[in-house]
């Protein structure tokens, strides 16, 4: 269970806030469902002020953070944004600003009549700053339960000939990368003399390799994400967050993209990933491969994957003249038939599909079996608990590659 400060200290006044600590306080209300609803015929649109304003007030009632005085004035008003209480957020909010974190906006039309319009007209964006602590946020939560070990630490028994000499000494094979231990290699000469040397005579030391690798994380956005009383898809917004904070941070020569798939498919900017919302949509696994594989294909890397994370059977289509077949009922096998093509194709272009899955119905089960073996890939049945330290785990462990 999450410390919780209480800040009774300040006695009326909250402007002492960290804006560090009040973006982690929010944490859960900006990645989360709070801010937009489901069934608006935009789900990714920006989130207003207004709610940004509600959930730092909700933060700060669940902490108990209000003074009883700025309390009991609030409870009795009419808009707690005429009470001092209201006030006090309100700066908070411009402190938000003018740190960095968020960046205030307003629509084109507002904008046309001088850029100032009605209070709960006004939106807001994510910045970078943003999404690198709440990156930094999430990977610290997930690779806390993990152990001791920092994130990047790579545990590995295989080396490889090159990069950093850590590992042991082995006699040099054809092929090998000479990074020859002098001392050794000098001994075997001493003894032999060079009239005798032979090629298994040189000594090299292994290192640790760590191979480049192009990410494409496929997040499924379909309305199953939010059903049944559990949310899933904050978690895994945190995961990619979290996983993009590790590549951005620990392996600067790797890439990582971010597709939603639902209906449809559409690749989502970093930027925008921890605002983006479920939506009432079918699972278009096929549509999500299919533009994983285009993004993979641009990367000149040693590894090329695909992460996908679900909890659905695949339901959508998008057929050749544009139009989106559905059938939510059990595996279509027309829709079963197109995702089973892309996955051959990601097959054939050697890239690995690892699926993360938040749900166990049997024919899910069965079809995820299918994709993992297809494309010598894994297949891990998670829960929104801990699905970040499979990911993450999977991800650094094969970083790790032997090249002799």
């Amino acid at each position: 269970m999450a410390r919780v400060t209480r800040y009774s200290k300040f006695e009326g006044e909250l402007d002492q806030l960290d804006s560090g600590e009040l973006m982690q306080m929010i944490q859960e209300a900006l990645l989360g469902q709070g801010m937009n609803d489901p069934y608006d015929p935009d789900p990714n649109a920006r989130p207003s002020m207004d709610d940004l304003f509600d959930a730092i007030l909700e933060a700060l009632a669940d902490r108990g953070m209000i003074p009883e005085d700025l309390l009991a004035e609030a409870m009795q008003a009419d808009d707690v944004r005429e009470t001092r209480l209201g006030q006090q957020i309100e700066r908070l909010m411009d402190r938000l600003q003018q740190d960095g974190f968020i960046r205030k906006e307003f629509d084109d039309q507002e904008e046309g009549q001088g850029g100032q319009g009605e209070g709960g007209e006004a939106k807001f964006q994510l910045t970078d700053k943003s999404i690198d602590f709440l990156g930094y946020k999430s990977l610290r939560d997930l690779m806390g339960g993990l152990g001791r070990s920092s994130a990047g630490a790579h545990d590995t028994r295989e080396y490889a000939s090159g990069v950093e000499m850590t590992g042991e000494l082995k006699n040099y094979e054809f092929g090998d990368m000479l990074n020859l231990d002098t001392t050794a290699t000098l001994g075997n000469i001493m003894g032999k003399g060079f009239d005798q040397l032979e090629e298994s005579d040189l000594v090299i030391r292994q290192a640790e390799y760590n191979s480049s690798a192009a990410t494409v994380v496929l997040l499924d956005c379909s309305h199953s994400m939010i059903l049944y009383g559990e949310d899933r898809f904050t978690p895994a917004k945190q995961v990619a967050l979290a996983l993009a904070h590790l590549i951005r941070t620990q392996y600067p020569g790797d890439s990582v993209k971010f597709v939603l798939f639902h209906d449809s498919a559409e690749e989502v900017p970093i930027s925008r990933l921890a605002q983006a919302q479920i939506g009432p949509y079918h699972t278009n696994t096929a549509g999500g491969l299919r533009l994983a594989q285009q993004l993979l294909k641009r990367e000149n890397k040693d590894m090329k994957q695909i992460v996908m994370i679900t909890d659905g059977k695949p339901s959508a289509l998008t057929l050749p003249d544009g139009r989106i077949y559905k059938n939510a009922y059990g595996l279509d096998p027309y829709v079963l038939g197109a995702t089973l093509r892309e996955v051959a194709n990601c097959r054939r272009s050697g890239i690995q599909v690892n699926t993360f899955m938040l749900a166990r119905d049997p024919e899910l089960v069965g079809f995820v079996r299918r994709v993992s073996e297809m494309t010598r890939g894994k297949a891990y049945f998670t829960t929104p608990y801990n699905i970040g330290q499979y990911v993450l785990m999977d991800f650094m462990t094969n970083k790790t590659k032997l090249v002799n």
